[in-house]
């Protein structure tokens, strides 16, 4: 029986893994600079975040069924 094995993706070759370790260190090095129309948030604000997708399918199921989206 032969086998056969396959690879996704495509591996970097060493100059290319060596430019993006060069830019990550680079980049790592910056300070962090606050923009101004994205506020940073406090722990009580992130924390009434919800997914858009809701988090569970009871969540979507009672929310379908409250708007009348259920046959």
């Amino acid at each position: 029986m032969v086998m056969v094995k396959y690879k996704a993706g495509k591996e970097l070759t060493p100059e290319r893994l060596a430019l993006m370790k060069a830019r990550m260190t680079a980049a790592a090095g910056k300070p962090y600079t606050h923009d101004p129309d994205c506020p940073l948030l406090t722990e009580e604000q992130l924390s009434g975040f919800r997914p858009v997708n809701f988090a569970d399918m009871g969540e979507r199921a009672r929310h379908m069924a409250a708007v009348g989206a259920t046959g």
